[in-house]
């Protein structure tokens, strides 16, 4: 029986294996050849075969890792999407309660507008985060403390309408089914909305500052 080199380390039971199909095409010779027909026993590449099994296990973990690392994409993605629509609502439910008391006409309340103007930075901020807004530095004029409320009513209503004309820019409305023509107006879009969170974040600070300091302590 021919000597088998062996040049990696294989399991006993796979040497074993490869040994006794050795064995029996020694005996076929013995009796006088293979049939009638057949050739030559085929050539088993060990080395070969563990190559490729190799390469087969390898190429299945990386098409593993790869839908793994997909899924946890679109995890953070869909997260992503909840807190933009959760922020983008709760600022037009902010927006609608500070109109709804400057439409009656009613007296300025600065420990509510404290609590609203603090929610509605933080969220326009977070907005910001997923946005990353780019426009040129915008000089909102400061509320200063000795500013009036007819000073202060004015700031509050120059963020409702803000904060109208950024949740109805059709860059946040239309950003799926832009077609290829109107990319440059989509571009003129982004920008304004990206000038009008800016204008937010910035005035809604100014706001809630002044309030602060005006609002009556519990």
């Amino acid at each position: 029986m021919p000597t088998l080199v062996i040049g990696i380390k294989k399991p006993i039971s796979c040497l074993a294996a490869v040994v006794f199909t050795l064995s029996l095409t020694t005996a076929s010779f013995a009796q006088g050849g293979a049939p009638a027909g057949s050739g030559p026993p085929p050539i088993v590449s060990i080395k070969g075969r563990e190559h490729t099994r190799r390469a087969s296990e390898a190429k299945l973990r990386s098409a593993e890792m790869a839908a793994d690392a997909d899924a946890e994409n679109q995890k953070h993605i869909q997260a992503a999407i909840k807190n933009m629509k959760q922020d983008f609502t709760r600022i037009q439910v902010l927006r609608n309660d500070i109109a709804r008391n400057l439409v009656a006409h009613k007296p300025l309340d600065y420990n509510l507008l404290t609590e609203q103007t603090s929610e509605i930075n933080k969220r326009a901020h977070r907005l910001n985060v997923y946005m990353m807004a780019h426009a040129p530095e915008d000089k909102e004029p400061h509320i200063t403390a000795e500013s009036g409320n007819e000073e202060m009513v004015d700031a509050l209503v120059k963020l409702c309408k803000l904060i109208d004309s950024f949740t109805e820019n059709p860059a946040l409305k239309n950003a799926a089914t832009v077609d290829a023509k109107e990319i440059d107006q989509a571009k003129k879009d982004k920008a304004k909305a990206d000038a009008d969170l800016l204008r937010i974040i910035k005035l809604s600070e100014h706001i809630h500052r002044k309030s602060e300091s005006l609002k009556t302590p519990k």
